[in-house]
């Protein structure tokens, strides 16, 4: 074992957000949680990331440089070696119109920022059991 820590089932979860303080604090309580927390702060760095590690799970910020969340969700969604990832969109917004758009990129959630911490450790186990 070594010094390797402990992650919740080996689940890997990456965040992205263009927002440092957003992904301070999932990445907070997400560790502390115990799973494998990496992030990005933008759509492309995502990807590549997404592509390399294969997460379990995706929290993913709408409004993003290089590459907007719905795009990035899409992109997950149509690659057959992605598409069982699971993607929470965040938005600061908290229209209909954004969840529905959201939901036909392929989301499995949507979630309107700011969040408490406790209702995202819920929504993580809920979708990733």
């Amino acid at each position: 074992m070594g010094n390797e820590k402990q992650t919740a089932n080996g689940k890997k979860i990456l965040v992205v957000d263009d927002e440092p303080h957003v992904i301070k604090s999932l990445t907070f309580v997400l560790t502390k949680e115990g799973y494998d927390v990496s992030s990005a702060d933008n759509g492309e760095d995502a990807m590549t990331k997404i592509r390399q590690s294969k997460p379990s799970l995706v929290f993913l910020d709408v409004m993003m440089p290089k590459k907007n969340g719905y795009e990035v969700c899409q992109e997950v969604k149509k690659d057959s070696g992605l598409r069982d990832i699971r993607v929470i969109m965040l938005t600061a917004k908290g229209q209909e119109a954004d969840r529905q758009q959201g939901l036909r990129a392929g989301a499995d959630e949507f979630m309107t920022k700011p969040f408490s911490p406790m209702g995202i450790v819920d929504k993580v186990k809920e979708l990733l059991g």
